[in-house]
């Protein structure tokens, strides 16, 4: 009779060490970097999609994705115990072990490397390794030096796309595999600026110098976001220039554009905690809606 609770406690256990070895990977931002390769790689295959070459980019993404954000994880451990939003995180709750931490998130980058390499083509993997690098040796270093880190991090944040694009057609010469690569930039900069508008004390105390930091008027903070939604506009039109997608992304990627434009200049105009919250959930439905309004104009032209 008393085996069951025995052998209940270890199942419970097992499935909360494997909850926060995936917490480790931060599924939401992995899940994120996927979607957006698969955007590009959807326009680039056209009538050619290859559903065994998705998957094969798909799996290598997601292990190359989420060994990187294990090891940021892993980088700033120390630091995450200074702020409220990942003090529960598994490092600092010390849930995981550093070393524990540390092999896994080396592991699933070399072999995600790899598997790109062999498994799509050399140039994807190239790419992947290439964010990787961005991502952990200059802009999560950066993040303690210098608000410059917001434009180094919306690089490798960009990326993805253009990794997406590359796996499908094997080349960067297409300007439209850099018109993706703009439209997150464009998008990701206004994000996280809105993020450190609303977390800057727990930034300050973990010892990171975001942006509204060293702008205590937060006038380069709104500069810079409603500079990024205005140059989002033009860009993401160029999707429809380019032939790439018809009417119903076009007209739909405008409101979204215009909306996202408009939290802008409301926090221009009052540089408010509560404004920089309607970017941020401004945000958070623009790059969606434009990922789906880009699969849903092309589900339409294939139908008809």
């Amino acid at each position: 009779m008393e085996s069951a609770p025995a052998q209940t406690v270890t199942r419970s256990t097992g499935v909360a060490v494997l909850s926060d070895y995936l917490e480790l990977t931060k599924p939401g931002i992995t899940l994120l970097v996927l979607v957006s390769m698969s955007i590009g790689f959807v326009l680039a295959s056209g009538s050619d999609f290859s559903l065994i070459l998705f998957i094969n980019a798909a799996i290598g993404t997601l292990l190359i994705a989420g060994g990187t954000a294990a090891h940021n994880q892993f980088i700033e451990r120390d630091l995450d115990k200074k702020m409220i939003r990942t003090v529960k995180r598994p490092l600092p709750a010390r849930k995981i072990r550093p070393s524990h931490a540390l092999l896994f998130s080396i592991t699933l980058m070399v072999v995600g490397f790899v598997y790109l390499l062999f498994m799509v083509n050399p140039l994807t993997g190239l790419i992947s390794g290439l964010t990787s690098v961005l991502y952990l040796a200059f802009y999560t270093p950066l993040k303690r030096v210098s608000f410059v880190n917001v434009m180094v991090g919306a690089v490798p944040g960009a990326l993805p796309p253009v990794g997406g694009w590359v796996a499908a057609s094997g080349s960067l010469a297409d300007p439209v595999a850099w018109v993706l690569f703009a439209i997150v930039f464009l998008w990701q900069v206004p994000h996280v600026v809105a993020i450190a508008w609303l977390c800057n004390d727990d930034y300050r105390n973990a010892g990171f110098c975001m942006l509204p930091e060293s702008d205590k008027s937060g006038i380069i903070s709104a500069l810079t976001v409603t500079g990024c939604l205005m140059l989002l506009i033009p860009v993401s039109i160029a999707l429809y220039v380019y032939d790439m997608n018809g009417l119903l992304y076009l007209l739909g990627a405008l409101a979204a554009g215009a909306h996202f434009l408009y939290t802008g200049i409301r926090f221009q105009l009052s540089r408010t905690k509560e404004n920089a919250r309607k970017v941020l959930y401004g945000s958070l439905i623009y790059l969606p809606a434009v990922w789906f309004l880009i699969l849903a104009d092309l589900f339409l032209a294939w139908l008809f």
